[in-house]
């Protein structure tokens, strides 16, 4: 006799709920019981409140920095246990490959976030947007923007095909924004989301209340919410379209970020022949696309837009691909294609397929020879990879309008490259294309007119091919997300995705009022001068604003000369007298790099102490030239400061960034820039 399936649990205002078991959640291999959900009602008021008054607070103790740092620490801790966390998915019906994309690719959604936030963000709470805009003649009053935390909850309700990815890369960034996030999942295999939940919690490596879990429906979550809430959803584009025009959400002007599965495609280039690599890469990807989470994906090409003379070679070719992968149990040796996540979606897939099979051709389906292997198959929810071919594109509209969530794709053939464009454009907008060419003109051509329609789009050749990601891969760097149809959102994006977190505001005031704002020194600003050097502060003693004004170099021809001759710069504009008396600066100027030389000589100070190295140099301008004779002078001042922790690998140290003025005998400023460098702190 088996045992009894788990009940699964929300995690509601740090305590686990649930006692009742509901409705049974099956194995999309066999058809087993894997999981009960719970009955037990959810007090959405109590959540919302312990989110405000605890977590929220607790959550705005941290910096950017701290928050990153906790990420890190996460993700390492999940990778530790990824074991658990595959043998949970193996319930959904996907392959090893198919799940690493899920829980890997989720905790390496964490690693990223972890590691922009330490490279972009500051130690604060406040980002700073500027430059600074001169407001005033005299440059007493400025203007710029900051972000700042919003002080409200993230609502993230979640799709059933990436339980895990689809839950940690909302949660990365708007947890290092500083936003507790109340998790929805898709019921059908909320499980994952809940085992990997359970290892969050379990940690106790954030603050209580950051993270909490639905298991089951939302009841009224989002009639509660307020102005400084956000909520993000992925899924059908019919469920966005009811869920965006909730009534307390339009009223309060709640953000809604929607990202809607999409009717994606790829289009073979007309330059491409079928002895071409390109032509195998097209159909590598388009069945890599058809196979991958058994088609499950909100990414996966839908459809393959062709030349047509070559589409009986590419219908061959996918054709003889996809017959050769064997579809069954993933524990199975050598099975490649998975099941569906669920009975319910089985039977979606099969109501529409037979709307985008009316009146199209089918090149691979059921029919023939489609036998799932393994034990108990007959009660999974396994679906036999389907290839269409659709020979007009513009008279039949349902392929353009209908998408079967599975491992289904319909080919349709074009005449020229503004026909595939035009085919391409009546899905209404989608997540990502791809184009696959060996001409540059046409991938411009091409992407050109895409992007309007597309959040994404892939240009892949022989060359990108040795490695690209692929069709269906959002990375944390890059935008995920599109227009219209796919709903209008964006996630990803790298740091872009914690801005959509925070509330932008302008700010005006004096260059000192906005330096203490910002946390970043602005020119105008009052700065602080005293008789210790600021390179011979330990991090912990530089404070912004910190300035060092040096003494003065006259610039001479010697140094001119001895700068070429180091440097191998001959310009003319350096050496040349003639030549340099018919340009606009009527005589021989320095060199833009000696005069940063001859600045560091300046302010540097030589001997060993906390500065431990100049790593970066920023927004660097030559602004007046330097002329034979002229006299230089610098300003360094402290920019901001950047406290990353103290790490095992190195010595505790920070980032500062200074600001560097060099100015001429008349006051003009000759070079303007900022340099970073590494400063030891004094305390372990």
């Amino acid at each position: 006799m088996s045992a009894t399936p788990p009940i699964l649990q929300s995690l509601i205002a740090n305590r686990w709920i649930g006692q009742t078991a509901a409705r049974a959640l099956h194995s999309a291999v066999n058809g087993r019981p894997v999981a009960l959900t719970h009955a037990d009602a959810i007090d959405f008021g109590e959540s919302l409140a312990y989110a405000r008054g605890q977590a929220l607070p607790a959550l705005l103790k941290l910096d950017y920095q701290q928050r990153a740092a906790l990420l890190k620490a996460l993700a390492t801790h999940l990778m530790e246990r990824k074991e658990t966390l595959y043998a949970i998915s193996a319930h959904t019906g996907g392959t090893r490959s198919d799940n690493w994309i899920d829980i890997e690719g989720g905790i390496g959604t964490l690693f990223a976030y972890a590691s922009m936030g330490r490279r972009e963000l500051p130690s604060s709470n406040v980002v700073h947007e500027g430059p600074a805009i001169q407001l005033g003649k005299e440059g007493q009053f400025i203007g710029s923007h900051i972000l700042v935390p919003k002080r409200g909850v993230a609502v993230h309700i979640n799709a059933f095909n990436f339980p895990m990815w689809g839950m940690l890369e909302k949660f990365a960034p708007s947890f290092l924004a500083g936003m507790p996030c109340i998790v929805k999942p898709a019921t059908a295999t909320s499980y994952v989301a809940e085992a990997c939940v359970r290892l969050i919690h379990a940690s106790g490596l954030l603050p209580a209340g950051a993270l909490q879990l639905i298991v089951g429906g939302s009841g009224d979550l989002l009639d509660r919410l307020e102005e400084t809430d956000v909520v993000t959803f992925t899924g059908s584009a019919d469920t966005a379209a009811m869920l965006r025009v909730n009534a307390n959400l339009v009223r309060r002007s709640v953000p809604f970020n929607g990202e809607a599965d999409s009717l994606n495609c790829a289009i073979l280039g007309p330059d491409v022949t079928p002895d071409d690599p390109e032509f195998e890469l097209f159909i590598k990807e388009v069945a890599r696309e058809m196979s991958a989470k058994t088609g499950q994906k909100c990414t996966a090409i839908r459809r393959a837009i062709v030349p047509a003379k070559h589409i009986d070679a590419v219908a061959a070719a996918l054709r003889d691909r996809l017959k050769k992968l064997k579809v069954g149990d993933p524990a199975v040796d050598g099975v490649r294609i998975g099941a569906l996540a669920s009975k319910a979606q089985q039977s979606d897939v099969a109501e529409r397929l037979a709307l985008l099979a009316a009146g199209n051709e089918i090149v691979l389906g059921e029919r023939d020879g489609f036998a799932p292997v393994g034990e108990g198959v007959a009660e999974g929810a396994f679906f036999a990879p389907t290839l269409l071919l659709c020979r007009d594109g513009f008279a039949n509209e349902t392929v353009h309008k209908v998408e079967a969530f599975g491992p289904v794709s319909t080919l349709m053939p074009y005449t020229e490259l503004d026909e595939a464009l035009q085919l391409a454009a009546k899905g209404r907008g989608s997540l990502v294309g791809s184009v696959v060419t060996k001409t540059p003109a046409i991938a411009a051509q091409a992407v050109y007119h895409a992007a309007a329609f597309h959040g994404r789009l892939l240009v892949l050749d022989r060359e990108a091919a040795k490695e690209s990601t692929g069709h269906g891969s959002p990375l944390p760097q890059l935008k995920h997300g599109g227009p219209g149809r796919a709903g209008g959102g964006e996630e990803l994006g790298g740091i872009r995705a914690v801005k959509h977190y925070l509330q932008r505001c302008a700010v005006q005031g004096s260059p000192t009022m906005i330096t203490a704002i910002t946390g970043e020194y602005q020119r105008g600003a009052k700065v602080q001068e005293d008789a210790v050097h600021p390179f011979r502060k330990y991090f912990e003693e530089i404070q912004i604003g910190d300035s060092l004004l040096t003494h003065r170099r006259t610039v001479s021809e010697a140094d001119i000369v001895n700068f070429g001759g180091i440097s191998g710069d001959f310009f003319y504009m350096h050496f040349d007298e003639i030549a340099a008396k018919d340009t606009q600066f009527g005589q021989r100027i320095a060199h833009g790099y000696f005069v940063l030389s001859a600045a560091a000589g300046l302010f540097v100070s030589p001997a060993p102490g906390p500065v431990l190295a100049n790593y970066g140099l920023d927004t660097l301008r030559f602004v007046n030239p330097v002329a034979i004779g002229d006299t230089i002078q610098a300003r360094l001042t402290c920019k901001r400061r950047i406290d990353r922790g103290n790490r095992p690998d190195q010595p505790p140290q920070g980032v500062v960034a200074w600001d560097v003025q060099v100015l001429n005998q008349r006051g003009e400023l000759v070079a303007s820039y900022d340099i970073l460098t590494l400063v030891a702190k004094k305390a372990a």
